[in-house]
């Protein structure tokens, strides 16, 4: 008894401080959860998550990073002004009223150093970080403004094709629907791939790999429209399948009016749902009006109205990217010899030149441009002739290119420029709108090996069973193919705009 009285108060000593260090733990766990907790209410300073920063960066950041973590801003108009690089792929005159703008810089180039301070090597460190975190956004600011820089200064046209087996095509054959069976060279049988696997690249800069979900990013809430002849419609159709490979529900791109087939009707357009963005193809191969006017007898007789712009321009005239090509279709016999067919007014010409006709014509096409497309809103690109590879004849007497399997190397064996493309070139000097001018004919004539030949179709006709060689296709391309290019290019151009749009103050 006496020694259990005796050790009693150490006992009382023992369980006062258990209690105590059991408080001081309870009170240093609900502090930490308190200070390190993201908020249930962010107007409750004792909420505060210590590790929520806040990064601002322009969004064309994400264009070319893949990692970073901003999201895409785009103003309500990428268009709004007009841009023309320093190369001769862009056309406008001395006289014309629309502002261009010059790139600035994107960001200060030079770096802060981390500032000195009496703390602890631990608060040094911790200050550190975001000025860590400032100096590579200054960083990203500059590669991208040397990027653009040089794409801005880069002739796209001048350069070589070169294999890279890594990043193309840019989709899977077979991985597309959509592609008509015209282009679908793969699944009509033919069996070399490498036609595939060739990338453009320009002397002066290397492009950026077109990135689909980026390039939809871009034109968010917008029309794009393709007018033209078949040509444009392989760009068309490369462009639909590009983008599509990129949107995770399929079901959410289709075409307005169900259609799954590209031929016979004069207009066509993809929506691309969750991005409330449409891709349009309007069917004008001359882009002036084809026509018909009664003779004596009562019969007709067909005429091109070199005076009259293509029928359906006032239902893409508002569009935001309009990209416009004519040329394969003035290659024909009967606007080759121009007899009887080419007309003003009421007016039939006997004979005309092809290449006077071909001016009046794109005259006619350009005025209606500088008259009824606003080119504060919207940006005007003209695609230009692309190579055809007949060898042996033309597209109707027996013209071939199937043993066609690589490029042309060398530039000598390249043919003359086309008469049709330096008057083209000569209007659009004329012109007071702006027009990006895609000189797509050197590049293409490098490539007789991309055309679909005898693989234009899966199932031949007894005729052409009989004699496939007779029957081939050497002016349209395989998809995927040549025109994907034309389309990397295309967004190199969207790229160039968005920068210049951010960086015009």
């Amino acid at each position: 008894m006496a020694e259990s009285t005796k050790h009693a108060p150490n006992s009382d000593i023992k369980t006062t401080k258990t209690i105590a260090y059991a408080f001081m733990l309870v009170f240093f766990s609900i502090t930490l959860f308190l200070a390190f907790s993201p908020s249930p209410n962010p107007s409750s300073p004792w909420f505060t998550n210590f590790f929520t920063t806040k990064t601002s960066s322009s969004s064309i950041f994400s264009f070319f990073f893949h990692n970073t973590t901003t999201t895409s801003s785009l103003p309500s108009s990428p268009f709004s002004n007009t841009f023309s690089r320093s190369t001769n792929n862009n056309f406008h005159s001395s006289n014309s009223s629309t502002k261009t703008f010059k790139l600035t810089p994107y960001g200060n180039k030079t770096q802060a150093s981390v500032p000195t301070t009496n703390k602890t090597s631990s608060h040094v460190s911790d200050e550190a970080k975001p000025q860590k975190k400032t100096n590579q956004t200054a960083n990203m600011k500059q590669e991208i403004h040397i990027m653009m820089e040089s794409l801005k200064k880069c002739d796209f046209f001048d350069g070589k094709w070169v294999k890279d087996d890594q990043s193309y095509p840019l989709y899977q054959p077979g991985s597309c629907s959509l592609i008509d069976e015209q282009f679908n060279c793969i699944n009509n049988g033919r069996p070399d791939h490498d036609f595939q696997k060739l990338k453009w690249k320009p002397k002066g800069c290397s492009l950026p790999r077109l990135d689909g979900q980026r390039m939809l990013n871009l034109l968010r809430g917008k029309r794009l429209v393709f007018v033209g002849d078949s040509i444009n419609r392989n760009m068309w159709e490369s462009l639909i399948c590009i983008l599509r490979n990129s949107v995770k529900d399929k079901g959410k791109v289709f075409e307005a009016n169900g259609r799954v087939h590209f031929k016979g009707e004069t207009s066509y357009s993809f929506i691309f749902k969750d991005y409330n963005f449409s891709v349009e193809l309007f069917v004008s191969p001359f882009l002036v009006q084809e026509w018909e006017f009664l003779v004596k007898n009562g019969t007709k007789k067909e005429t091109l109205r070199l005076d009259l712009v293509g029928k359906s321009s006032d239902q893409y005239k508002d569009a935001d990217i309009i990209i416009f090509n004519t040329g394969h279709w003035w290659t024909h016999d009967k606007t080759s010899k121009g007899k009887d067919y080419y007309q003003e007014g009421s007016h039939v010409y006997n004979e005309l030149n092809v290449l006077e006709a071909f001016r009046k014509a794109i005259t006619t096409w350009s005025r209606w441009v500088d008259a009824n497309i606003n080119a504060s809103k919207s940006m005007v690109l003209f695609r230009g002739y692309s190579s055809s590879h007949f060898s042996g004849g033309q597209w109707n007497s027996g013209g071939q290119c199937d043993s066609e399997i690589v490029p042309i190397k060398n530039k000598k064996y390249l043919r003359q420029y086309p008469p049709k493309m330096r008057v083209l070139e000569k209007v659009l000097k004329n012109m007071k709108t702006c027009v990006t001018y895609l000189n797509v004919t050197k590049m293409t004539d490098f490539r007789k090996d991309g055309h679909p030949s005898i693989y234009r179709k899966h199932n031949l006709s007894s005729d052409e069973r009989k004699s496939p060689l007779m029957y081939q296709d050497c002016s349209h391309w395989c998809l995927p193919g040549v025109p994907d290019t034309w389309n990397e290019i295309l967004y190199a151009e969207l790229l160039m705009k968005q920068y210049q749009n951010q960086n015009q103050h």
